[in-house]
């Protein structure tokens, strides 16, 4: 049994939806390769998966503003994106449903679920409030929608498939928005609910991104919602792989719109992943794939749209001899903030003061670096929260300030972070020099550096305006584009 998951590209509409169809079909009849021309193990034989799925590509978002203007008196929007919800699923499900009758039923499903939304958001117009927990319930409708019409297309095909709501499933704490799953109670639920429909060789098309409350108040579980969904169901089935299928053909080594030859990694670790994904690339968010960690399940990314390519493969430990370096990213719109001054050397206290005042703002930091004097110590932010961290860095260090122990408080805008990411990095020796050697033989300046104690990461900061030029000249310098993918 394999769990796996679909993105709202991969069910954006008819034709899209079709294809998961075929996948689907396909991987039940034995008839589903994922092997590379060197390696002819992977033949997937007779199964009968747990397919889960986002709402179609952009219904979240519509969601989501609709809601957000009934709760400010705005009494038409929700009813315009009631309209716009009707219209997109009615065109699916006319395509891909024959039967005039099978049709019927299915839009008359469709129908009440969008009535329901209209409902809610009619109660939130009339009390003038969205609440966390009101918010939670409009952005479920996407989901809910979408896993019909995949079941749907399934028995179109004679693929015996049926819609089931997460909320049955996957328990979660109240935390609206960004809710927690209670793996002992979803386990048990999970194993209820799912396990008979599979022994019966039905496909559950399970909704993602949303669960309960142990009261059964319906949740979502934020970013990455729907991947975090496929791996609680994975580690709760014991599942063997997890597959997330996407529009991409898997981990790239870089950007490939930036990168032209960047290529496809044919496997990545846990570890790798997590850095790649933190540095901006289109990797899985290291939260959302924390259940199959738990477990050691390998996952897999594909694209719904060349199903027979391997992808990547996401595994626990990296295989040995591999190359050092496994991908290069990067982060726009950022500012470096310093914080300088003799009299900061030795004195206890002074990173934990500065920490304590951004953090207060509610700004993340990306990057840290300090100098081994302790003359200064410098922090990567987004460039939208530069005055806000400045201004609490000049009110919380006032006093030392009027006493010149910290001399200055300044920002640099406009910078970028380049992470060259890797599990080889410490113990492969030269690949510190020959990035910085790349950088240096096409005049690109390098404003900060960072290496901690793991093994997976090196950053540095560049001149926005370098930043895509230093990805180019570290993925060749580094010949990750002979990769083989």
């Amino acid at each position: 049994m394999i769990v796996m998951k679909f993105g709202g590209t991969s069910v954006g509409g008819a034709e899209q939806i079709a294809q998961v169809a075929e996948i689907v079909t396909r991987f039940r009849q034995g008839n589903l390769r994922l092997s590379s021309a060197e390696d002819h193990t992977s033949r997937i034989t007779d199964h009968v998966p747990v397919i889960v799925v986002s709402a179609m590509s952009g219904v979240t978002d519509l969601l989501i503003s609709a809601a957000r203007s009934a709760g400010q008196r705005d009494g038409e929007t929700f009813r315009q994106a009631a309209g716009e919800l009707r219209r997109r699923h009615r065109a699916v499900v006319e395509t891909l449903v024959d039967s005039a009758g099978r049709q019927a039923s299915l839009l008359w499903e469709i129908d009440a679920l969008v009535g329901d939304f209209e409902n809610l958001c009619q109660a939130i117009f009339v009390l003038g409030e969205l609440t966390a927990r009101g918010l939670d319930a409009v952005a479920s409708f996407g989901e809910r929608l979408s896993a019909r019409l995949v079941a749907a297309a399934l028995r179109e095909r004679g693929v015996p498939a049926q819609a089931v709501e997460a909320t049955n499933l996957i328990v979660t704490d109240d935390n609206y928005g960004a809710a927690s799953p209670l793996m002992e109670a979803t386990r048990e639920r999970t194993r209820a609910v799912l396990l008979p429909l599979l022994d019966e060789g039905t496909t559950p098309v399970v909704t993602g991104y949303i669960g309960a409350t142990a009261e059964g108040t319906t949740t979502t579980l934020g970013r990455g919602g729907s991947d975090y969904s496929a791996a609680i169901l994975g580690s709760c089935l014991d599942s063997p792989e997890i597959w997330i299928w996407t529009d991409v053909d898997g981990v790239l080594t870089a950007d490939p719109r930036v990168v032209p030859e960047a290529r496809t990694l044919p496997e990545i670790s846990y570890g790798e992943a997590a850095e790649l994904s933190y540095f901006g690339a289109r990797v899985l968010h290291p939260k959302t794939i924390l259940p199959a960690v738990e477990r050691g399940i390998p996952l897999r990314i594909l694209n719904t749209f060349k199903p027979d390519h391997p992808g990547t493969r996401v595994v626990a430990e990296e295989q040995p001899n591999t190359c050092a370096v496994k991908g290069i990213t990067s982060i726009k719109g950022l500012s470096l903030v310093t914080v300088e001054g003799r009299g900061m050397i030795g004195v206890p206290g002074i990173a934990a003061r500065l920490f304590a005042a951004v953090a207060g703002e509610g700004i993340s930091v990306l990057m840290i670096s300090q100098s081994s004097s302790e003359q200064n110590i410098c922090f990567v932010i987004r460039q939208e929260t530069t005055a806000q961290a400045l201004a609490a860095l000049e009110a919380a260090f006032e006093l030392e300030r009027a006493r010149r122990n910290v001399d200055r408080i300044w920002a640099q805008e406009d910078v970028a972070i380049i992470a060259v990411v890797g599990a080889g990095l410490k113990e492969t020796p030269g690949v510190g020099a020959r990035v910085f050697g790349a950088l240096g033989t096409r005049g690109i300046n390098v404003i900060s550096i960072a290496q901690g104690s793991s093994k997976y990461n090196l950053s540095l900061v560049v001149g926005e305006e370098d930043a895509d030029d230093a990805v180019r000249a570290i993925h060749q310098d580094l010949w990750l584009g002979e990769i083989q993918g």
